[in-house]
């Protein structure tokens, strides 16, 4: 409806309206906005365009286990920005990962491996001439009793999560010191970094060591290269029934968030790629969480006075 003073031509810009909060009908705050010409964005700062406006057209970008999981996710949004995206990781993707008509380079390679990292790191140099994008996101864990869990496993896990991204971070940065543009490394880190993790507590000291890496090497190797940290809380995956069950499992775990659902892949590639674009040209050295507003904690649910 036209309102009473407002010229046609003003009104048209208020039709369609776009809804600000898509993916989810339980949030909350939801607000109309115009759909107004695509270069007025910065008008309407709540409207989330599609594309979120990013362009890595020309630009290499590197995906460590990106072929499944989070990483995958990671993968298609680059692709979709335009981006030459390769992949590594110990065993090829079930099918190869592509979107908007392109599909990311597949490499094999243990990450643990520094030699083969080394002459992978050497190879991509010599074939692009540049790489603008790392992400670490190759990681993980099996459960394990801390108590009886061996040195060697505990190493491995270390070495996996911690050290190996080291490495690779180090190789990027001697490539993206010498480009006049620099370039960004992101870490995949985790909320098991921040809070206890039993059962995988080698993990989660790897990954409270990640952070404090991250604010070092942010310091270390500025101005030309940007380092920070991009942490999921609880992501659905392919791998989560493995950790929390059955769909029923999968519910009660959502409950916990303060945002009633689970992580998706896309809400980590959103914010790899917003770490990786010009938008976030002054934040380095930080660590971005994305958990849906933390995990509920337990003591709410267990006093007294909350329940019926």
């Amino acid at each position: 409806m036209q309102a009473a003073g407002m010229s046609a031509a003003t009104a048209a810009l208020y039709q369609p309206f776009t809804t600000y909060a898509t993916h989810t009908a339980h949030r909350p705050f939801r607000r109309r906005v115009p759909q107004a010409n695509p270069l007025d964005y910065r008008k309407y700062p709540c409207i989330m365009r599609r594309d979120m406006s990013f362009d890595f057209s020309n630009r290499v970008v590197l995906v460590t286990g990106g072929g499944k999981g989070i990483g995958r996710g990671i993968t298609a949004a680059f692709l979709r920005a335009g981006a030459k995206v390769v992949i590594c990781g110990r065993t090829p993707p079930e099918t190869p990962v592509g979107a908007a008509g392109a599909t990311a380079e597949f490499v094999a390679l243990d990450v643990r491996d520094n030699d083969a990292v080394k002459a992978f790191f050497d190879d991509i140099a010599a074939r692009y001439g540049r790489l603008d994008v790392l992400i670490n996101n190759a990681g993980g864990s099996p459960n394990a009793d801390a108590a009886t869990a061996s040195p060697r496993f505990h190493e491995s896990i270390i070495r996996l999560n911690l050290l190996a991204p080291l490495y690779m971070a180090q190789l990027a940065n001697a490539i993206m010191q010498k480009q006049a543009e620099g370039g960004v490394i992101e870490f995949i880190g985790s909320v098991s970094g921040l809070r206890p993790s039993p059962g995988t507590a080698a993990y989660g000291a790897a990954k409270a060591g990640v952070l404090n890496l991250v604010s070092s090497l942010a310091v270390e190797w500025a101005p030309k290269v940007r380092v920070v940290t991009v942490s999921p809380g609880l992501i659905r995956t392919e791998k989560s029934g493995m950790h929390y069950g059955d769909e029923a499992g999968l519910a009660s775990v959502a409950a916990t968030i303060p945002l009633g659902r689970m992580g998706e892949g896309e809400d980590i590639a959103n914010a790899c790629m917003f770490m990786a674009s010009p938008y976030a040209a002054y934040v380095s050295g930080t660590n971005l969480l994305i958990h849906g507003g933390g995990e509920k904690p337990a003591f709410l649910d267990a006093a007294s006075v909350n329940k019926d």
